[in-house]
C-alpha cells in the first residue's frame, strides 16, 4: 500500500478486497500443505494396503485446486477494478502529492516550534552551528545538519536561526521535503526576504522561473544573508535552487537540514554537522523534563524508575520521541500500573494516538522514500 493514497475512499475500498482475497489465498496454500504433509506422514505403504482405492484427501486436494481457480478468478477481476477506477501514485508521478506536503510541514512545524529546553545534549552542536553562521568569515559557505528522522536537525537549526538571523542584512527559512515545486521555493524564498519591506515585487505568483531567479539574484547582490533550506532530500533539489544563490563575499551563509549522506556532501569543506542518537543519561534528562515537569529537580519516582527506563529506551536516543512520548505521559496518571499498561502498549499508542502523529510522519517520509524493492523488504 502506497500511503500516499491513504485519503482516497475508492484505493482503501479496493484494498480491503485485496486484503480478503490474501488471507483466503494464504488459507489455502496453508490447507494444501496441512494435505500434503499428511500424505507424507503417511508413506507409501498406505497407499498399498487401500489398493486402488482414491485416498479421501485426494478429494481436499481436488476441491483446493477449485478455490484456487476461484481466487484465479477474483485476482482477475481485482486488477481489471484497479487499472479502470483506481487511479494509482506511482514513485514518479507528483500528482498526489499532497499528503507528502502535509506531513512533513506538520513535522517541521512541530519542530520548528519546540523549547530551548529540548534541546539537551545538544551544546556542543549548538556552539558549533552558532560559530559557522556567526563567524567573521566573508567567504560565502554552505552549511549542512545531516542525521536521520527525530534527531532534531530542523529544532536545533531553528534555535541558532532565531538567536543569529539578526547578524544578516537578510534571511529566509524554507521547507523543501521531498516533493516540491522550484518556482513555489523560489516564490517562498522571496516572500520571506522581503517580509516587512515596502519594495515587495508584485505579481510574482504569475512569474516563470527565471523571472524569480532574477529578483532573487538581484536582492541577493552584495548582501549579507542567511537562507535555511530546511529537509533537503536529493542533491538535485539544491542544484534547482543555486543557480539563484549569490556568491558574495560578504559572509553569507546557507544552512541545509538533510537526512541523507550525498546531500549533507554538498557543504563547504568541514561544515558538515553530524547529529547523533542522545547518550542514555541524557535521553532520561529529557524524558524526565517532559513527563515530571511539576515534580521538584523533574525526579523520577523510585517505584516508576524500572518501567520509566523502559520507556525511554524504546524511544532509541530520539529526541523527538522522547519529547512527543514524554509530553504524552505527563499528563497520564502517575501509578506504576498506568505506566505499566503504556508501556505494554506503546507501539499501539505510536499507530494511534493522535498526540504521537509526529512520530508516525518520521516513519511515513522515510517510508515513502524508499525505492520499491527496498519497501518490500521493510514490510517483510
Amino acid at each position: 500500500m502506497d500511503i500516499r493514497n491513504c485519503n482516497d475512499p475508492v484505493y482503501e475500498t479496493w484494498l480491503d478486497e485485496v486484503r480478503k482475497v490474501a488471507h483466503v489465498m494464504e488459507d489455502m496454500v496453508d490447507e494444501y500443505l496441512h494435505q500434503v504433509g499428511q500424505e507424507h506422514d503417511m508413506g507409501c505403504c498406505f497407499y498399498l494396503k487401500k489398493g486402488l482405492r482414491r485416498p479421501r484427501s485426494l478429494l481436499s486436494l481436488n476441491q483446493i485446486a477449485s478455490n484456487v481457480r476461484e481466487i484465479e478468478k477474483d485476482l482477475a477481476n481485482l486488477a481489471e477494478t484497479k487499472n479502470r477506477w483506481v487511479s494509482m501514485v506511482n514513485n514518479g508521478d507528483n500528482s498526489n502529492s499532497n499528503y507528502i506536503v502535509k506531513r512533513s510541514q506538520d513535522l517541521a512545524n512541530i519542530s520548528r516550534s519546540l523549547d530551548e529546553e529540548d534541546l539537551v545534549g545538544m551544546d556542543k552542536n549548538r556552539e558549533i552551528l552558532q560559530q559557522w553562521l556567526g563567524g567573521e568569515d566573508a567567504e560565502f559557505s554552505v552549511i549542512t545538519v545531516n542525521g536521520m528522522g527525530g534527531l532534531g536537525k530542523t529544532t536545533l537549526a531553528a534555535n541558532v536561526y532565531r538567536k543569529e538571523k539578526e547578524k544578516f542584512q537578510c534571511h529566509a527559512w524554507v521547507s523543501i521535503s521531498q516533493t516540491y515545486c522550484t518556482e513555489d521555493i523560489l516564490r517562498n524564498i522571496i516572500k520571506e526576504l522581503f517580509k516587512d519591506r515596502v519594495d515587495v515585487p508584485s505579481n510574482i505568483s504569475m512569474m516563470d522561473i527565471t523571472c524569480l531567479e532574477d529578483i532573487l539574484k538581484r536582492f541577493l547582490w552584495k548582501k549579507k544573508y542567511l537562507i535555511v533550506l530546511d529537509d533537503v532530500w536529493t542533491p538535485e533539489a539544491f542544484a534547482d535552487l543555486s543557480r539563484a544563490l549569490v556568491c558574495t563575499d560578504k559572509g553569507s551563509r546557507v544552512l541545509i537540514t538533510t537526512r541523507e549522506g550525498d546531500v549533507a556532501a554538498l557543504a563547504s569543506q568541514g561544515h558538515i554537522l553530524t547529529l547523533e542518537s542522545l547518550p542514555e543519561d541524557k535521553a532520561w534528562d529529557l524524558f524526565c523534563r517532559k513527563s515530571f515537569s511539576r515534580e521538584t529537580g523533574h525526579e523520577c519516582p523510585e517505584a516508576m524508575k524500572l518501567l520509566t527506563k523502559e520507556i525511554v529506551g524504546k524511544c532509541k536516543g530520539l529526541p523527538l520521541a522522547i519529547v512527543l512520548v514524554g509530553s504524552l505521559l505527563h499528563v497520564r496518571e502517575k501509578t506504576v500500573e498506568e505506566w505499566r499498561r503504556i508501556n505494554d502498549q506503546l507501539t499501539w499508542e505510536i499507530i494511534n494516538n493522535s498526540r504521537l502523529g509526529h512520530i508516525r510522519n518520521i516513519l511515513y517520509l522515510s517510508f515513502i522514500y524508499l525505492p520499491t524493492y527496498l519497501k518490500s523488504c521493510f514490510l517483510y
